[in-house]
């Protein structure tokens, strides 16, 4: 994966890769950007995303949303993907996507895409809303804390998780309290792409089985539903998070995972219009996700409907 800093970098960038004539996926909000594009897709997230003909690449700038969108166009028409991340998701660097139609609904996943290189800059994250940035910023937490203990782990994915963890439990409250603080936000974004290293190296683990099943019934943000997940899910594997995960963080992996996700004031599941009746299903259906068992010790529906019921 080519990893580059600075808007400035993407036409090198496309051009080291091969791409002449990208297929812009992106919101109508990133339109005054001056990138070039043969095409511009600016549902996100979308379903029925196709890659314009005589387009020889994607190119996707945005959160998570928009990347899983231009992934999906990417695995369609087989064609290579540059992404320009503008929150700390991390879908930048996997080939697996989610599937959501444009009100948010879930409609499956899949896989084949071809991410071949991510361009950072900070500038693009400093009008984050703080809601978006700390959501996001836990979801990149997540992807540090997991990669540590999933049965996928590996040595350099511990190196890129606790690197991340350090760096965003360190500048996610400073850009909390100030999002136009250049420095916290550079500090955040790096410590993002070291997470979503530790994602791709890794895998992901319940926290993010339990915060897909349910973010994906009802079309809630992933970020939020992690920040919400992530606290439960870390105490069921309390036995399996290394203390390198708890002296990276700066406290018990739990409470401090609550701590960074507070001033985005997300409540509890109930907040989000979950009904307390519909926990059982949810927690069928995150049993089988891969995510679960990644986990060093599989949940039963049973152990997953209680963690449900924690944070509902």
């Amino acid at each position: 994966m080519i990893v580059r800093w600075g808007l400035r970098e993407l036409n090198d960038t496309l051009g080291d890769v091969g791409v002449e004539r990208p297929f812009v996926v992106a919101s109508e909000r990133w339109t005054h950007l001056d990138v070039p594009h043969v095409a511009w897709w600016s549902e996100v997230p979308s379903h029925r995303v196709e890659a314009a003909p005589d387009a020889d690449g994607i190119l996707a700038i945005g959160g998570g949303s928009a990347i899983d969108t231009a992934k999906l166009a990417s695995a369609r028409a087989g064609l290579p993907l540059v992404s320009v991340p503008t929150t700390y998701s991390g879908s930048e660097w996997t080939a697996t996507f989610g599937i959501r139609s444009p009100d948010r609904r879930m409609q499956g996943g899949g896989g084949g895409a071809r991410p071949v290189a991510i361009v950072y800059d900070v500038e693009l994250t400093l009008d984050l809303p703080r809601a978006e940035s700390v959501g996001t910023a836990i979801n990149a937490l997540a992807h540090c804390a997991e990669a540590t203990y999933v049965k996928g782990r590996s040595d350099e994915g511990d190196a890129a998780a606790l690197a991340g963890a350090a760096a965003l439990a360190a500048a996610l409250p400073r850009v909390a309290a100030d999002g136009s603080d250049w420095s916290a936000r550079d500090e955040l974004l790096h410590g993002a792409a070291h997470a979503g290293r530790a994602l791709a190296l890794a895998g992901l683990g319940l926290a993010h089985a339990m915060a897909q099943a349910v973010g994906g019934l009802y079309g809630l943000p992933h970020g939020v539903m992690n920040a919400l997940c992530l606290p439960p899910a870390l105490e069921f594997n309390r036995d399996y998070v290394p203390a390198a995960f708890a002296e990276a963080v700066g406290g018990e992996p739990a409470e401090r995972a609550r701590e960074l996700a507070r001033p985005g004031g997300f409540g509890r599941l109930r907040d989000h219009g979950v009904p307390r009746d519909d926990l059982p299903r949810i927690a069928e259906a995150t049993a089988q996700r891969g995510g679960n068992r990644n986990n060093p010790v599989e949940a039963t529906p049973e152990e997953i409907e209680r963690l449900f019921a924690e944070i509902w």
